[in-house]
């Protein structure tokens, strides 16, 4: 197949604004062509595919960013910028679309997904998130009842919040393994990964490090300054310990180090790539049973789901997280979640939507 990828338009690849979605779309492309697929990657100004996407060929896009509907109103109305970003992505993918098999979206906005129903070029979109605006699912229900194959989800119960939804198309996530080195450390430190903003919950790991009297290493791009600044206040000095937003190599080597993952947000995560790259590198994790991550984690096995938002659940839970063999976290992500597993699961999916179009 000749597949284009349409990225996140929050921000360019390599920037971590974009989130969990720019390690899903680079271990994608390599994925695909791994299985000898021709990607054509659309994405914003600056961006950087991995190392082992190159191959891919990237088309830069200039353009005003959007705003991520994971910080407006839930009522709120689509705003497009006279330069905007994700029109232009959208143009460019439509264009060299034509020549390719099918176009495949990451990004969750209006725009990308209203095309489906005013081009004959087949579109396909990976959710990234749970019901985040009223105007986007109105329009993923009106677009769902003519082409019911074109939308696919990275759980279940993310999949659950899109009520009109019969019979999801899940596909999880994949990960390259050989970039996980799995790390025996049951000594180490707590750790916590993703992007410092208040749906992430940072506050309820703080605690808990602070009632072990530890430090707690936090990895990920700080989105919301102000948040950051106010749980920093919030507990004594030494308790956080801020690492930055670190490239995969980089952060699976620090990850790996620590005893557990705490993994907290206060919304429904779509699947949870952090609570992976843990598993990835043998390290347990600690979660709210919410969202993606409820899925992932087998309770006693691979780590532990605390009551949502009860932060002495949380503790109650790492006190004895060392009963978690660490291979079995490793095992899990080899077993489910592999760049290999992830584009074939992709690629069924996708033939599924050309042959709509084609009948």
């Amino acid at each position: 197949m000749h597949i284009v990828l349409i990225s996140t338009p929050i921000g360019f690849l390599g920037s971590g604004k974009g989130g969990g979605v720019e390690l899903t779309l680079n271990s994608l492309v390599d994925g695909l062509l791994a299985k000898g697929h021709k990607v054509d990657v659309v994405a914003p100004n600056n961006s950087k595919l991995f190392e082992d996407s190159k191959k891919a060929k990237l088309h830069i896009v200039e353009g005003e960013e959007q705003k991520s509907w994971q910080h407006q109103d839930y009522y709120s109305s689509v705003v497009i910028p006279d330069n905007s970003l994700l029109s232009k992505m959208v143009e460019k993918a439509i264009y060299i679309g034509k020549e390719a098999d099918i176009i495949l979206n990451f990004s969750y906005d209006w725009l990308s997904i209203w095309m489906t129903l005013n081009i004959n070029i087949p579109i396909a979109h990976i959710i990234s998130m749970g019901s985040e605006s009223f105007v986007i699912s109105n329009l993923i229900s009106n677009v769902y009842s003519k082409y019911p194959n074109n939308f696919a989800f990275h759980s279940k119960i993310q999949a659950s919040d899109y009520h009109f939804i019969e019979n999801p198309i899940v596909i999880g996530n994949g990960f390259k393994l050989s970039d996980y080195v799995f790390q025996e450390c049951k000594d180490g430190p707590l750790g916590w990964v993703g992007r410092v903003a208040p749906e992430k919950g940072l506050e309820d790991a703080a605690y808990v490090a602070k009632s072990l009297g530890e430090k707690l290493n936090v990895w990920g791009i700080v989105q919301d300054e102000s948040y950051a600044l106010k749980i920093d206040k919030m507990f004594s000095k030494g308790i956080l310990e801020w690492k930055g937003f670190l490239e995969t190599d980089k952060l699976q080597k620090e990850l790996g180090t620590c005893r557990a993952l705490l993994n907290t947000p206060k919304w429904n995560e779509a699947y949870g790539n952090v609570v992976v790259e843990a598993l990835a590198c043998g390290v347990p994790v600690v979660a709210y049973k919410r969202g993606g991550p409820s899925e992932i984690i087998e309770h006693g096995k691979t780590g532990y789901l605390a009551e949502p938002d009860n932060k002495e659940s949380l503790l109650s839970y790492l006190k004895i997280i060392n009963k978690i063999e660490r291979k079995n976290c490793r095992e899990w992500v080899e077993n489910n979640a592999s760049t290999n597993i992830f584009a074939s699961k992709v690629v069924s999916w996708l033939n599924t939507v050309i042959k709509e179009y084609q009948s």
